[in-house]
């Protein structure tokens, strides 16, 4: 009896391409029919990724992403592409005062996109760079936030 040939190699699948942003064109269109939260002092949000875990306290240090858009969506500010995740204590100064205020209560894994008015943004603005949009002062901001870790309660 003839043996049967041996079946094909499987190719493994393709790793999938690196990650450029927080929340997709798709991911923005899924926006539309989620609830909008308000914090204090008017910044709104609206939760793209549920985490898990603990929320993180306010001092503690965590690792975080971002992408800043100005409203009409062109990018100025984002770790995923950019000098990558950054190292913030919570609610003690280390980010505009919106985005402070909008990492407090998140969990691991967890990505927001805030609705940070001018107010708590940028006061002074941000001039134009190679790459980056121009930020007027006080303009309102979206920024997509991710917290990747909380030292001492992720293990």
């Amino acid at each position: 009896v003839a043996a049967e040939p041996a079946p094909p190699p499987v190719e493994p699948a393709p790793p999938p391409p690196p990650r450029t942003t927080l929340c997709d064109v798709g991911c923005a269109k899924g926006l539309e029919g989620l609830e909008m939260k308000v914090l204090e002092k008017g910044v709104k949000y609206q939760e793209v990724k549920a985490g898990a875990g603990e929320p993180a306290p306010v001092g503690y240090q965590v690792l975080i992403n971002y992408v800043m858009r100005v409203p009409g969506g062109q990018e100025f500010a984002n770790t995923v592409t950019g000098d990558g995740p950054q190292d913030v204590r919570v609610g003690t100064g280390n980010l505009i005062e919106g985005m402070d205020l909008g990492l407090k209560g998140m969990r691991t894994g967890e990505i927001r996109r805030l609705y940070i008015p001018g107010d708590l943004g940028f006061e002074k603005g941000l001039p134009a760079a190679p790459g980056r949009a121009r930020v007027l002062p006080k303009s309102d901001i979206v920024v997509d936030l991710e917290l990747l870790y909380v030292p001492g309660l992720d293990y």
